[in-house]
């Protein structure tokens, strides 16, 4: 297919709300495929009043400049007190570290949020320091604004072939909570699928120049729909642009989501001036706080797109915590929600019973300190997969997890040793020999 015309925004963006104000600051180009005209993206109707309201609580505590500057800014601001705070950190700007401040900025996913807060909180002057802010803004913006006209483009082309998918982070997560692709960073795009399209999207990814990234032989590929999640492409423009997933998480997590359930409950959202199917509110809820918690919560951002959509959606706190009592994740629920608390002032829904859970308090008290000291998790540590048998609250969970990360096999494993096909199943003790030198090694 061809890769289509070049054009430069001009007044048909300009003359729709939602792009002007991106347009007043700068020119963008735009790859638009197989159309003359540019798509652009509409302010969505408000949602229906929120289960909870903007703030409950005054700040939990006073950690260091730069990121009670950062909370300060993504906190909601029904009685002033936020914008009261910032005012009065930026008074004294000498005892900000600015350098700092941006790069946590970028650390979290927050780059956006700050700068739009901080420019309506200063003068008009804009001073030297919020410069390379607005810099790393500009450049977000650019790149959102492409990523979010690829998605559409992307959807149509497999929607003219019968083919379904759920784009639900990237722009639609941006533009169903902050009303603006530009306000969220992200730097590619995820499609939810169902495993048996897998074959027919990866040939219509092919036909828009998107290779996938990694190759396995037929017997791996088999053991690989069953144990992972996703697999990514690479593109014209930089590598991994594309996420295809037909699970959240790979299989050895333990918590397994129905994706044909979640394409029956999903709903209509429109980015781009385009109606597209997403993942309903609930569902969306659950998979954020199971994405956040699968990182350890070290991006303030996912804590913010949480509290954001608790805010802005009439959820039914009780069917969510039926549903994630049954995936076994309602303690991840609640850790999110605490953590949300603490930093956010976000209320935590009554209904989610999260008091009851002492070990929920616990791992949240320590996650808060981690992500304040900017604590790394390293994925195949000892502590993280003791976090990640922690954060479950049935010991089946727990039992099941640990059993699935030492016997299932991954592309590491392929990789390491070729195996004949009649050999395939030995490639358990390959992954169980890796993976203790693993843990042996984080220890040392």
């Amino acid at each position: 297919m061809s890769r289509g015309a070049r054009i430069v925004t001009n007044t048909n963006i300009a003359s729709n709300r939602w792009f002007r104000c991106l347009y007043d600051s700068f020119a963008i180009e735009i790859q638009v495929r197989g159309s003359n005209s540019i798509p652009t993206t509409n302010i969505l109707p408000q949602p229906a009043p929120s289960r909870l309201p903007d703030q409950t609580s005054e700040y939990a505590g006073s950690f260091n400049p730069e990121i009670d500057l950062i909370l300060a800014c993504c906190r909601a601001d029904p009685d002033g007190a936020s914008s009261a705070r910032i005012h009065s950190m930026l008074q004294a700007p000498a005892n900000l570290d600015w350098g700092r401040l941006l790069e946590l900025a970028q650390h979290h996913g927050l780059v956006p949020l700050l700068y739009r807060r901080l420019t309506t909180a200063g003068d008009a002057t804009q001073p030297a320091w919020l410069q390379p802010l607005r810099e790393q803004y500009n450049l977000n913006a650019h790149r959102t604004l492409r990523l979010s006209v690829e998605m559409v483009n992307i959807y149509k082309h497999l929607a003219t072939r019968g083919l379904q998918v759920l784009p639900y982070k990237g722009p639609v997560l941006a533009e169903r909570l902050y009303g603006n692709v530009a306000l969220r960073q992200f730097s590619d795009l995820d499609f939810l699928v169902r495993e048996p399209d897998l074959p027919s999207i990866r040939l219509a990814l092919a036909e828009f120049g998107y290779k996938q990234a990694l190759l396995l032989s037929p017997a791996a590929e088999r053991a690989y729909l069953k144990s992972g999640y996703e697999y990514t492409f690479d593109g014209t423009n930089g590598r991994n642009l594309i996420e295809i997933k037909w699970q959240i998480l790979p299989r050895f997590y333990s918590i397994a989501f129905e994706v044909n359930d979640l394409f029956e409950r999903a709903v209509a959202v429109n980015v781009a001036g385009q109606q597209l199917r997403a993942l309903s509110d609930q569902d969306l809820m659950l998979v954020l706080c199971v994405h956040a918690a699968k990182h350890g919560w070290m991006q303030l951002s996912w804590l913010c797109d949480i509290t954001q959509l608790a805010r802005s959606r009439a959820i039914d706190w009780e069917a969510l915590r039926t549903e994630a009592a049954r995936l076994g994740i309602a303690r991840i629920v609640a850790v999110s929600f605490l953590l949300a608390h603490h930093l956010l002032a976000t209320e935590v829904p009554p209904k989610l019973n999260a008091d009851n859970d002492v070990a929920a308090e616990e791992i949240a008290g320590r996650i808060l300190g981690q992500i304040v000291a900017g604590v790394e998790h390293d994925p195949e540590s000892v502590s993280y997969f003791r976090l990640m048998m922690e954060l479950r609250e049935r010991s089946g969970d727990r039992s099941s997890f640990w059993w699935r990360l030492l016997t299932t096999p991954s592309a590491g494993e392929w990789a390491a040793i070729r195996l004949p096909g009649p050999l395939f199943p030995l490639y358990r003790m390959v992954r169980m020999g890796r993976l203790t030198g693993r843990l042996l090694s984080s220890q040392r």
